[in-house]
C-alpha cells in the first residue's frame, strides 16, 4: 500500500532517477514536454508515467499553451523534504554528540579500586 501523505509523495517521486534527472532539468527554466522527454532513451509513456507522479507529489506543474504543455518545477515540497531531513539531521547530530560526551566521561573518570583489582 502506497503512502499518500504529501511528505511521502514527495520522496517517493525523488526516490527515481529519471525523476530526479527530470526537476534538474526543470530546475533550469520551464520546459515542454518533449523537451524533457528527449535526453532520455525511455518511451513517451514511460515520461508520462514519471511526471504523473511528480505532478502528484506537487513537484510539477503542467500548463497548456495552444498545443503545447510546459512543465514547471515547484520548489515548496522539496523545501519541505529538505527541512524534514534537516531536523532528523539535527536530532541525530545531537545525540551522538552526547554518546560522545558520555564516552569520553566513562574513559576520563576515575576508576574504583574494586574495578582496578579486576583488571589484574
Amino acid at each position: 500500500m502506497a503512502a499518500s501523505d504529501p511528505l511521502s509523495l514527495v520522496f517517493g517521486a525523488l526516490a527515481d532517477p529519471t525523476r530526479r534527472d527530470i526537476l534538474t532539468t526543470l530546475s533550469r527554466g520551464p520546459a515542454t514536454v518533449g523537451e524533457v522527454a528527449a535526453p532520455f532513451a525511455v518511451s513517451a509513456p514511460a515520461i508520462s508515467q514519471h511526471l504523473k507522479v511528480l505532478e502528484r507529489a506537487g513537484l510539477v506543474t503542467r500548463t497548456t499553451q495552444a498545443q503545447w504543455r510546459t512543465l514547471s518545477i515547484q520548489a515548496e515540497p522539496l523545501d519541505e523534504a529538505s527541512a524534514w531531513v534537516e531536523k532528523h539531521r539535527r536530532e541525530w547530530n545531537l545525540n551522538l554528540d552526547a554518546l560522545a560526551t558520555h564516552l569520553e566521561t566513562m574513559k576520563t573518570r576515575t576508576r574504583t579500586p574494586d574495578e582496578q583489582e579486576k583488571d589484574t
